[in-house]
């Protein structure tokens, strides 16, 4: 399977990015180190994401920076992107492995102690928990868990954890307190006047938070 690191997990949002558009925002993100990127656009169809998504696969060629695209299985195979992100809404784990194959990458949203406990190891790789703090970049998100609650949903559940939901480099020393391996992002980055310097903001905080 691909390797990752979840340290900075940048979530793009197409409105957010603005005139900038993606494919320069995670090309300044991955070189103020944003260690993986996912595409996710809820009101695109398949082809479009699969145009976005074969682009961002060329802007990251190289870098070692993966590509998860969100719910879309049939597009993240079209892609040929390194993994897939699934809410528990979208197919079951065990359907989404079925499909896109044992070597990508498979990530799950959980946002209680017992889907975070439910989740099978040797079908998901790594849970994307939230929401830590109320977010408007994710609409009808489940009430916001805080640090706390973050901190019960890593405790019970064996997978590595990204923390997501308003989470700023601020933040960084409370998500590593709370046991998860990194912070996923959209407005911290996607909105930023500078992406490239938002990145290396977030990746010195994690780091500095870990050490």
């Amino acid at each position: 399977m691909t390797h990752f690191d979840l340290s900075v997990y940048l979530v793009l949002d197409a409105d957010l990015c603005g005139a900038r558009g993606m494919l320069e925002t995670t090309r300044a993100a991955v070189a103020g180190g944003a260690t993986m990127v996912q595409l996710r656009e809820k009101h695109a169809g398949t082809a479009t994401l699969v145009e976005t998504g074969r682009a961002l696969k060329t802007v990251l060629a190289g870098t070692g920076v993966p590509l998860i695209v969100n719910d879309d299985c049939g597009a993240a195979i079209a892609i040929d992107a390194e993994g897939l992100h699934i809410g528990q809404s979208d197919m079951t784990p065990q359907e989404a492995r079925g499909r896109i194959g044992a070597s990508r990458i498979l990530g799950l949203t959980a946002e209680t102690e017992a889907l975070a406990a439910a989740a099978d190891p040797a079908i998901v790789d790594y849970l994307g928990l939230g929401p830590v703090f109320a977010t408007p970049t994710k609409p009808g998100h489940k009430p916001p868990i805080g640090f706390a609650g973050l901190a019960r949903l890593v405790a019970a559940s064996p997978l590595p954890a990204v923390a997501i939901g308003g989470l700023k480099a601020e933040h960084a020393a409370s998500v590593r307190k709370a046991g998860a391996a990194g912070m996923a992002v959209v407005s911290a980055i996607c909105a930023s006047a500078d992406p490239q310097a938002a990145a290396r903001q977030l990746s010195r905080s994690m780091r500095s938070a870990q050490s």
